[in-house]
């Protein structure tokens, strides 16, 4: 068996890309004050096509452009489609996530895109959220981990990246006038984590609001997420956006709301904004701040002084097919492998079958990619050699089936259960009466309760990308062995996710005449493997099957600096190569409030040769034991011991130990 290599040398990784320095601020500043009020709200809002913003010619201040999207540079043009957000999650590896960010730049910098907007980092709250396939799972660490390596990788590019949707979009229903109502221990335990690691630790460019209220105020205009945490707490020096039309108030928008208005101005109009300045119910300088963030952060990018289409990047990168084809790789996901029917044997008659046995399906919206050309699981199989037979058919059956960009996609939730023909479809590779290998293409968890148990292999290929054929072809034919770990839980019926009771709106309220589809998130904490307590998921988070097997030596955690230092030896005691991602959960033995039982933080992915061993040393810093406290307002870790629990999965855990803070 092939060894699968984990990471290669990575270009750009010495340079984490720019930050807004005084002197790009003082540069903005003189800019400013040379610009008309007409020059200044036309900047506040997308110009031409919905992608660009206006230019300032007299200034040499130029148009720039954006384009979605988080696993392809899209709008107008084809690219490399990169395997989805939570597939990269699933690597639990941020250093293959840079990588993608790296090559994303690159094809960016190639079409002469200054904006990239990604990554998505909302955490996946129930499977039913039709945009859960562009985001990275339900744990804030894993998120914000992923994110920060996306967007570092992005920004050492000279392409600016946008951290999106800030806050609560955790659904796609109705996502234009739902409420999401969650209290303020959740809204920063859970949901703000990742937005925070890409302002204070990635320094992203931008920041996007999302189309929902919070809390009763939309967010594109809401004081609490935009003035007080993303610029108060958090010191975030670029500037902000509303995702596409989700925008209400024109004097709201300017005194708390975002700087920049997409695709264009429908509120920060000249013809809104001139009575309201002529009124002195809002002033010039409100304007110009909004001005001065937007300018001081493309001069920190770069993009007033050079252009930024770079010619010596070819549109079909082959960095970026090369870094496309190892994320597909390490992405994948095998869930079942009953009998060891996988790998396959190179002799062995395999017959394909399914709705996506010859497409390479991605999800919908804005995370839907043109690629310049896709290889198919059918093409990939007949590239490794595979005995392809007919059914009558064959030693082996693979049937590949899932969602796609018409069934799972933004603005839309999806079902919990796969569409019926594709329940078909596994209905009838079962039918054979040989061993099936099922293959799905999903965007997190599906109901698998009608055909679990009567199939021989479950192989979880999210959304693969358009190297996705040629990995899960190697992959099933044992040219690598799967290394990729769940991102989200998986339980056995959609009413076991603790969400499921409130994740729609319960009562439309009226207020002021303003009626509001109140969601409320009434799990609180207790999200994903947090909240299964009194039931247990079908595939819990960090859950994944290799082609061998790995043993866990005693736990050693020794004070070290602020925190502890946790040292685990793992060894590969199986017959081949392979790769295993160790996981640190750590949980209050005595907690003054409700606190999960363990809770992820930290990990690292370890590629280990048959037979050999690796000892792996992660640090736990006060994070790692603190609490957000609503008293004060501020995060705290109490005086107390602490369970430390490493393993395989969040409940498969290897070996732990306690220590006392």
């Amino acid at each position: 068996m092939t060894a699968l290599v984990l990471t290669l040398a990575l270009p750009g990784r010495a340079q984490e890309g720019p930050q807004v320095l005084p002197e790009h601020i003082d540069r903005a500043a003189a800019l400013v004050r040379q610009m008309t009020l007409e020059e200044k709200i036309g900047l506040l809002g997308g110009y031409r096509d919905g992608f660009h913003t206006m230019p300032v010619e007299r200034l040499g201040i130029p148009e720039i452009r954006l384009a979605d999207g988080p696993q392809g540079v899209r709008n107008n043009t084809r690219s490399t489609l990169f395997a989805s957000g939570v597939a990269a999650a699933a690597t639990w590896n941020p250093d293959l996530v840079y990588e993608m960010g790296v090559a994303l730049g690159q094809d960016a910098r190639a079409r002469g895109v200054h904006i990239l907007l990604g990554p998505g980092v909302n955490i996946c709250r129930s499977p039913l959220c039709g945009r859960n396939f562009e985001y990275f799972g339900e744990d804030p660490l894993l998120a914000a981990e992923t994110a920060v390596g996306y967007i570092r990788g992005v920004q050492s590019q000279g392409v600016m990246a946008t951290v999106k949707h800030f806050a609560l979009n955790n659904q796609e229903y109705d996502r234009h006038h739902v409420n999401s109502v969650a209290d303020e221990r959740t809204i920063h335990e859970i949901y703000f984590p990742a937005f925070k690691a890409a302002v204070e630790r990635a320094h992203v460019g931008s920041v996007m609001t999302s189309y929902n209220l919070v809390n009763g105020v939309h967010s594109a205009e809401n004081p609490y997420l935009i003035g007080e945490t993303l610029r108060g707490r958090w010191n975030f020096q670029g500037f902000t956006m509303s995702d596409w039309t989700s925008t209400y108030s024109p004097l709201n928008l300017v005194q708390d709301g975002i700087d920049l208005e997409m695709p264009r101005a429908f509120c920060m109009t000249e013809a809104d904004l001139k009575p309201l300045l002529e009124k002195g119910i809002v002033t010039e300088a409100q304007l110009d701040a909004k001005v001065q963030r937007i300018l001081q952060t493309f001069i920190a990018f770069g993009f007033l002084d050079r252009p930024q289409l770079d010619a010596s990047i070819s549109e079909d990168n082959p960095y970026s097919r090369d870094v496309a084809y190892r994320l597909s790789c390490e992405s994948l996901v095998l869930l079942k492998n009953e009998g060891g029917v996988l790998p396959l044997g190179k002799r062995q008659k395999v017959a394909l079958t399914g709705p996506h046995a010859d497409i390479i399906p991605c999800g919908g919206g804005s995370g839907a990619v043109d690629p310049l050309y896709a290889i198919s699981l059918k093409a990939g199989l007949e590239k490794v050699g595979a005995r392809l037979v007919e059914e009558d058919k064959a030693q082996v059956v693979i049937v590949a089936v899932g969602f796609d960009k018409k069934t799972e996609k933004e603005d839309h939730d999806r079902t919990f259960a796969l569409p019926q023909v594709q329940e078909e479809a596994v209905e009838a590779a079962i039918a054979t009466g040989k061993p099936v290998v099922a293959v799905v293409n999903a965007g997190g968890a599906v109901d698998l309760s009608r055909w679990k148990d009567r199939v021989a292999a479950i192989v979880w290929a999210w959304y693969p990308g358009q190297e996705g054929g040629a990995a899960v072809a190697e992959m099933l034919t044992g040219r690598f062995s799967p290394s990729g770990r769940l991102p989200v839980s998986f339980p056995a019926a959609l009413e076991d996710n603790p969400s499921q009771a409130c994740y729609y709106p319960g009562e439309p309220k009226t207020k002021r005449g303003f009626t509001s589809k109140y969601v409320t998130y009434g799990e609180g904490i207790f999200v994903g493997y947090r909240g299964y307590t009194d039931v247990q998921p079908l595939y819990p988070f960090g859950y994944g099957l290799s082609y061998t097997t790995f043993a866990y030596g005693d736990v050693q955690a020794v004070p070290a600096g602020d925190g502890f230092d946790v040292t685990v030896t793992v060894r590969n005691t199986g017959r081949y190569d392979g790769a295993e991602t160790v996981q640190v959960y750590v949980g209050e033995d005595h907690p003054a409030v409700p606190r999960p039982r363990r809770e992820l933080k930290a990990f690292r992915k370890v590629f280990i040769p048959k037979g050999k061993a690796e000892t792996v040393t992660l640090h736990l810093g006060p994070d790692a034991f603190a609490y957000y406290d609503i008293d004060t307002h501020a995060w705290k870790a109490d005086a107390g011991t602490f369970t430390v629990s490493v393993g395989a999965s969040a409940t498969d855990i290897r070996t732990q130990t306690t220590v006392t803070r």
